[in-house]
């Protein structure tokens, strides 16, 4: 099998490539990403020489490039986007390109050259928000987006949809919770904090620190998403959960805890705009359709995620600092 991997520099989709290349080493897999602020090819420094993967610089919203590697692959697995809500709130255009624009150019590609298997990673935010004792999203629940980001990926799975309705491209998506993990780009909260905590640097919590998310270990959901590839029904959507809802202040107190640190490091800062309250995913359809559910509780997932960066601050002191971007620059210049 060949797959074409969007996304694959970025967090989940290293640890996607990295997953899938040790269970399936005989696959060849071709990464396509346009290397932006999140993209760090260091993610799959090993991976450089090993003659079954591949990587393209390049953006998804290229026709042209994107047709030359759709043709000659079995299957895509899109996780190429602009994630950060924060950074949709203060310019939302990289957003629509992208995760619109680009999510287009994929599928017309896949549709033009034989209907290839197409599989699109989404996120419960397309949901919207939950109140405390409201139940979970589930694969029916109404779409409310609340954040350009948001928004923009309600569209791309709208569209993903559309293709398989109007032209019967082999399509399945899957809605995630959180996900943290190692490699994860140190702006979002858990590798945020650690590194933070790591240079002796005090760690923002927004508002109170109230608000509530579900996360999973990157490690469940790319299991997750090899079992919708293979086992998956065409056309459906799987929504992949964590079991773990936590407040944001738990988060916090609990990095505290495995750094070392006391509460003196907290910073309370003012609210994000438009911040939903609670996610929360009812995985029940996964579990009974395809016999997944998550195995790695928060608990170890967060242990081992913390030791990970303090064992590699040579990869995140890279990052904060610019240097390796700097690097990859000069080896694949646009």
């Amino acid at each position: 099998m060949k797959l074409l991997i969007t996304g694959g520099a970025g967090f989940i989709g290293a640890n996607f490539i990295h997953y899938w290349m040790q269970n399936y080493p005989n696959d060849e897999i071709v990464n396509l990403d346009a290397l932006t602020y999140a993209g760090n090819l260091e993610n799959l420094k090993d991976l450089e020489n090993n003659p079954n993967y591949k990587f393209v610089k390049g953006n998804i919203c290229d026709e042209k490039l994107v047709d030359e590697l759709v043709k000659d692959v079995d299957a895509i697995v899109h996780f190429a986007a602009e994630s950060h809500v924060d950074r949709s709130i203060s310019d939302s255009g990289d957003f629509i390109r992208t995760n619109i624009s680009g999510t287009h150019t994929l599928l017309e590609a896949a549709r033009k050259n034989g209907n290839k298997r197409f599989h699109h990673i989404s996120t419960d935010e397309v949901f919207g928000s939950l109140e405390e004792n409201d139940p979970a999203f589930n694969e029916d629940t109404s779409y409310d987006p609340r954040s350009p980001y948001s928004a923009s990926k309600a569209s791309s799975d709208h569209l993903v949809r559309a293709y398989f309705h109007t032209y019967g491209l082999p399509i399945t998506i899957s809605n995630c919770s959180n996900n943290y993990g190692p490699y994860q780009f140190p702006e979002k909260l858990i590798p945020l904090f650690a590194t933070n905590l790591i240079e002796g640097k005090k760690i923002p919590v927004y508002g109170k620190g109230d608000n509530i998310r579900d996360w999973i270990h990157v490690d469940d959901h790319n299991r997750g998403v090899d079992m919708i590839l293979k086992k998956g029904k065409i056309g459906e959507t799987y929504c992949l959960g964590g079991n773990s809802e936590k407040t944001n202040l738990e988060i916090t107190h609990k990095i505290l805890e495995l750094t070392g640190k006391g509460e003196e490091m907290i910073e309370y800062v003012a609210d994000r705009k438009g911040h939903d309250k609670r996610y929360a995913i009812d995985f029940s359809k996964a579990k009974k359709e395809l016999g997944w559910e998550p195995q790695i509780s928060f608990e170890d997932g967060l242990k081992k995620t913390i030791a990970w960066y303090e064992d590699s601050q040579d990869w995140w002191k890279k990052i904060k600092n610019g240097e390796y971007k700097e690097y990859y620059e000069k080896q694949y210049k646009s």
